[in-house]
């Protein structure tokens, strides 16, 4: 298939620029696969749109403050990094911003002088790898002097303090994405009480979300494309809760696309479920058949990216397109502070 067959128009007012002021205030498009239909809804109804014996799979990753603004010496003139992957202990990939600005040897200087770094390589597609100088535990630092890498989307000259509270989930744990699993976003301790009233049971992974998450698709057949490796880990505790809601016939709920991916990275040829730590290195397109995921919650997603492509792998094509073009009609709000859909 080629990247142009998941493209559509959205407005840029439809793009949410700020989270509303109830995480679990948004609006939720209910899919249903075996109808081809969709309702709207809310996402406080979610408890109601589940079953007694059903399991919501969250990703429990940490987002860090991974963009930091610092001035090249000694000729000046700001630059931004955004911490991509850790190479080397202290060495980092980032996207640099303007990457023509940095040539390898230049020092950088950040926080007034709080910590200094220098340019050991250029790669391509703006990646420079940053070397940082520093005695101190370089993530303290960068928890001290970053900020949240909110995606370029959000046009906002400056991130807010209520971003690094907001750009998160409530139950995050393990540190290490630069940028948020944010179908997560919307859950609150009180949707997770309902949720568990019900019988439903919550378990959690973990998946580093990567630059790879979120990098354009650079090839037009998508047979071609590759969505980077991301670090995940799943339990063995949860493996084995899984495989057993699976040998009842319970439904496994995703909770993003993340949480997709690592349960789909973590299946055996025969469907079942492992407990492991390692890589997720799978690209899913259409075509794909998944082996665990039953449902999935997921905001709306760029046109042209691996994760619209993901979810209309899980959906169909034309269904998720038409579920989109009702979602503009109605002026549900779009990306990563925006409203979400839940698909059967």
């Amino acid at each position: 298939m080629d990247i142009s067959e998941f493209d559509y128009d959205l407005p840029d007012n439809l793009i949410a620029q700020e989270p509303l002021a109830e995480r679990d205030a948004s609006r939720m498009l209910v899919v249903d696969r075996a109808t081809q239909s969709w309702r709207d809804s809310n996402f406080r109804d979610l408890p109601a749109q589940l079953a007694a014996g059903d399991v919501l799979v969250i990703n429990n990753t940490r987002v860090f403050p991974a963009r930091l603004r610092g001035t090249r010496l000694p000729f000046g003139g700001s630059v931004e990094l955004l911490l991509a992957r850790e190479v080397a202990r202290n060495t980092w990939e980032a996207l640099a911003r303007p990457a023509r600005r940095l040539r390898v040897g230049d020092q950088i200087e950040f926080a007034g002088g709080l910590l200094h770094a220098h340019v050991t390589g250029a790669l391509d597609s703006g990646v420079r790898l940053i070397e940082f100088d520093t005695d101190a535990n370089l993530d303290d630092v960068i928890d001290q002097i970053g900020e949240p890498p909110l995606p370029p989307y959000i046009n906002r000259p400056q991130t807010r303090d209520d971003d690094r509270h907001r750009y998160q989930t409530v139950y995050a744990k393990e540190r290490g994405a630069i940028a948020a699993p944010t179908a997560g976003l919307h859950f609150t301790p009180r949707i997770f009480d309902a949720v568990k009233q019900g019988g439903v049971l919550v378990e959690e992974i973990t998946l580093h979300v990567g630059y790879g998450t979120f990098e354009p698709v650079r090839v037009a057949n998508l047979n071609k494309h590759r969505v980077a490796a991301e670090r995940f880990s799943v339990s063995k505790e949860t493996a084995a809760n899984l495989s057993r809601a699976k040998q009842r016939g319970n439904r496994i709920i995703a909770i993003g696309t993340t949480t997709a991916r690592a349960l789909e990275s973590a299946a055996s040829s025969k469907g079942e479920l492992e407990a492991q730590s390692g890589v997720a290195s799978l690209t899913v397109i259409p075509g794909y058949e998944f082996r665990i995921v039953d449902g999935l919650l997921t905001n709306f997603h760029l046109p042209k990216s691996s994760l619209l492509v993901l979810v209309s792998a899980f959906a169909g094509r034309e269904l998720t397109l038409a579920a989109y073009e009702h979602a503009v009609r109605e002026k549900f709000r779009f990306y990563s502070y925006g409203d979400c859909m839940l698909i059967f």
